[in-house]
């Protein structure tokens, strides 16, 4: 075969010729900016030739550099258009996340549209079970979970802490925590104990009245109080997700820290996720991380 350079420098020397920003290309292809410095430089030197030019300010390519990556952006383009006649459309390539249905509904859901925009070649498959240990039977590339990270026979990797906070309809009168213990409370199950641990850290004791309503989802709790049976405490992630997608919504209270995590979990010995899962993983980081420094 006549001389070929490395297939990943070509791919990632296609993207960067294409955004002219190395960040850029490194968040497309799911790298970090030093790799794809790296990349360029290795494809440069395998070639004996400047690909691009560098100012502190500017990144261009050279007229070298600018006819080589029309080559190589039509033979990127052939390769795909050969794989999928032949092999169909890249439906291996779904991102698949399972979640408990609370999490998915008010965190998860609410992210894959900027992921998408972000990552318009990764579609996204996102399933949902009511109790986070759930059916197993589903194939999926992600699975998070809430709980303390302490599930019989899996590894757990903690993805971020949470806190929890009463939430009230938008329209309601703001209430003390001494009037929110006379007020109509709703409990969610398994998490009944959330609003004596709320109201223990504001140095009161728990109310006295026993709960109108009980559900088994955070979706049921909410709806709940927005049809104005009461108030409920929810992940303060949910309740601000919630707020944002326009539910007529207020948080009631202060936040205080939860007891329990959302982790990534997976099998011992399971195979490495797939770039697609990993990518997206490193995505919702730094999105868990921009939400906790703001």
């Amino acid at each position: 075969m006549d001389r070929l350079p490395n297939p990943t420098w070509l791919r990632t020397f296609e993207a960067a010729a294409r955004h002219l920003n190395f960040t850029e290309a490194a968040r497309e292809l799911g790298l970090t900016q030093t790799a794809v410095s790296l990349h360029i430089r290795s494809l440069e030197a395998d070639l004996g030739e400047r690909l691009f030019t560098r100012s502190a300010r500017r990144l261009a390519l050279t007229e070298l550099g600018r006819s080589y990556a029309l080559t190589v952006r039509r033979a990127l383009a052939d390769i795909a258009l050969s794989t999928n006649s032949l092999f169909g459309p890249a439906t291996r390539q779904t991102l698949r996340i399972r979640a408990p249905i609370s999490t998915a509904t008010y965190w998860i859901a609410t992210e894959l549209p900027a992921f998408a925009a972000a990552y318009p070649d990764i579609p996204a498959r996102l399933v949902s079970n009511i109790w986070g240990d759930g059916p197993e039977n589903e194939d999926v590339d992600l699975d998070i979970r809430l709980g303390h990270g302490d599930w019989p026979g899996l590894l757990a990797e903690k993805l971020c802490d949470e806190t929890i906070v009463p939430i009230g309809r938008a329209d309601g009168p703001p209430l003390s925590p001494e009037a929110l213990r006379a007020a109509p409370q709703i409990h969610i199950l398994g998490y009944e104990d959330n609003w004596a641990r709320w109201f223990e850290a504001q140095g009161l004791p728990p109310a006295e009245r026993t709960a109108l309503f009980s559900v088994d989802t955070t979706v049921s709790a909410i709806q709940l109080v927005l049809a104005g049976a009461g108030h409920a405490t929810i992940l303060t992630r949910f309740a601000r997700n919630a707020i944002a997608q326009g539910m007529p919504l207020r948080l009631a209270g202060e936040p205080i820290p939860f007891s329990q995590s959302h982790y990534l979990i997976r099998p011992p010995g399971a195979a490495a996720s797939p770039a697609r899962a990993q990518l997206f993983l490193s995505w919702l980081r730094r999105r868990v991380g921009a939400d906790a420094a703001g």
